[in-house]
């Protein structure tokens, strides 16, 4: 079993604290993302994990056992960062199985778990060559197999998709989503991009300045987003909102509607803006509105729509969809 806990731990670096008592749990073979924003303590709280960083106070235990002060090699964990740090005069063989080299494993054994990483990650034609003949997903591809020779209780991912270009990105979430589904390990990722987190994560946590805002499945943060921080950060677009006056006459303290649930007419509504800007995303758009009531309103029209820049249009919630906080 690989299941991970952390009770309340924290991490500060002189007077400034960057982790503020976190709690979580995660089960073992469970796909964790931490996501948030730029200096949230998300990378800071996998090196904790990773043992890369000391803890400040609090306890962190895997598969049981309390790993809080423990080196980084005595946690069976194995990590991937950002860069691929792969040795540029080896071949992926030997990138693949160079930290069982320096464990002085056997040589059979090192080529029987190179050979089957190769496999899983579909590098086995590749094994001979040098990282400069590999495309960057490829390379990722070998600095996960560097990680997977060694056995590991838990993977530990620290952006790793955040040097390719867009499609590779897509090709890669597929890729790792699928190499979670065949080893059944316990992965905890960390990335900005909520878009990968909705699409990869059986649970979510959302990190904001050092502490836990929400912690969830995809979907259950899209609908039910505890916070108006969770509400705007996780989907895409983001979700309209509105505190002032707006939200004292919905009863609340902050008013959201998502894009999606906003619907526009050119006859009456209950608000009237001017659209500033179309995107056209294919079969869908988006829309920015100019409403003097509410300020900026984003909406997303699904199929060909009729409205264009400059227009007066109406804007109306989808009942039931509304979000107050």
């Amino acid at each position: 079993m690989a299941e991970l806990t952390l009770k309340q731990v924290r991490k500060s670096f002189g007077a400034l604290e960057v982790i503020k008592g976190v709690d979580l749990e995660v089960a073992s073979g469970e796909f964790v993302v931490f996501v948030g924003p730029s200096g949230c303590g998300k990378s800071t709280l996998l090196r904790i994990i990773a043992g890369l960083e000391e803890t400040t106070s609090g306890r962190l235990t895997i598969g049981g056992k309390d790993v809080t002060y423990a080196e980084p090699s005595e946690r069976g964990i194995a990590m991937v960062f950002q860069s691929y740090a792969l040795y540029p005069h080896m071949t992926v063989a030997e990138n693949i199985g160079f930290g069982l080299s320096l464990a002085r494993r056997p040589k059979a054994e090192i080529a029987e778990k190179v050979a089957a990483a190769a496999e899983t990650l579909q590098l086995t034609h590749l094994l001979q060559r040098k990282p400069k003949a590999l495309s960057g997903g490829q390379r990722q591809r070998v600095a996960i197999g560097r990680a997977i020779v060694r056995d590991p209780r838990v993977f530990l991912f620290d952006e790793p998709l955040s040097n390719l270009d867009a499609s590779l990105r897509a090709q890669m979430r597929l890729e790792i989503s699928e190499l979670h589904a065949r080893l059944n390990s316990t992965m905890i990722y960390v990335t900005h991009d909520q878009v990968e987190a909705m699409t990869m994560a059986d649970k979510i946590v959302v990190l904001n300045g050092g502490a836990v805002e929400q912690i969830g499945s995809p979907m259950e943060l899209y609908r039910n987003p505890a916070t108006p921080f969770v509400a705007g950060f996780i989907g895409s677009p983001k979700m309209n909102l509105y505190g002032g006056e707006t939200a004292r006459r919905m009863n609340c303290t902050t008013y959201g509607i998502r894009p999606e649930h906003v619907r526009l007419s050119e006859g009456t509504g209950q608000w009237q803006g001017r659209i500033r800007h179309v995107e056209r995303l294919g079969a869908d758009a988006i829309l920015y509105l100019d409403v003097p009531e509410l300020g900026e309103m984003i909406v997303r029209a699904e199929g060909e729509t009729p409205f264009a820049s400059g227009m007066t249009v109406w804007a109306n919630p989808v009942e039931g969809a509304e979000h107050r906080f």
